[in-house]
């Protein structure tokens, strides 16, 4: 079983707790199971609490009245989401479904308002997430406005080069049908968007494993959107 006071202790919101404070905050946690493709909540939800991932992956996605789907984040474990209605008063923007099946730590409102009443240092910490939280949409908005599939593509292997500390090779943790749906396109085309990546040299494909072969070209695409030389 995850050693639920260990995960809490990793989450940027709570690392600088101390040992009474980090006490409280794991008795109002509250641990829930979910199946794969279960709905966490929909849209327009009243945000009564956020999450925190125990085990397995979250997708948060918008529908449009098509019903298309557009993936805005998928969360792995340690992720927070949902803090900002929670802290804003207002309802869930989107709507969040399991992955796979996992566990999901489940921080009810009113329990966190009376611990930041208690601790004020954990309302700064807060800020320090959402603020984190508004440069990642804020950098979203620029790959799927203003960068085309094969640069917004670049920008996300080195994004997994720096989470996973690896320039060399990285893993995909989803699968590429999701990775389409976050990069603004459709799975076809970024088949053909990997496919020119190989053949410029950039990277090999294998599976979900990704080696990197040039960095610095796949950097320099992810800035300029043109390839060197």
């Amino acid at each position: 079983m995850t050693d639920i006071p260990e995960v809490i202790r990793q989450i940027p919101l709570f690392s600088e707790l101390n040992p009474q404070q980090l006490d409280q905050v794991c008795r109002v946690a509250v641990s829930r199971t979910y199946q794969a493709r279960e709905t966490i909540f929909n849209e327009g939800d009243a945000g009564a609490g956020f999450y925190v991932v125990l085990e397995g992956r979250v997708k948060i996605y918008k529908l449009s009245p098509e019903g298309k789907e557009q993936i805005l984040h998928i969360f792995g474990p340690g992720n927070p989401f949902g803090e900002v209605p929670v802290f804003s008063g207002d309802n869930f923007p989107a709507h969040a479904q399991m992955i796979q099946t996992g566990h999901l730590l489940f921080f009810p409102r009113k329990a966190i308002f009376r611990l930041i009443g208690e601790n004020p240092g954990l309302a700064l910490q807060m800020l320090a997430v959402l603020s984190r939280r508004l440069r990642e949409f804020t950098r979203q908005i620029e790959y799927l406005s203003l960068k085309e599939v094969p640069a917004r593509l670049a920008s996300y292997l080195v994004f997994l080069t720096r989470e996973q500390r690896s320039q060399d090779l990285v893993t995909l943790t989803i699968s590429k049908g999701q990775l389409a749906s976050i990069l603004g396109t459709i799975p076809e085309t970024l088949s053909r968007i990997f496919s020119r990546l190989s053949g410029d040299g950039l990277i090999a494909v294998a599976g979900r494993e990704i080696k990197i072969l040039s960095y610095e070209g796949l950097a320099n695409l992810a800035e300029t959107g043109k390839k060197e030389g």
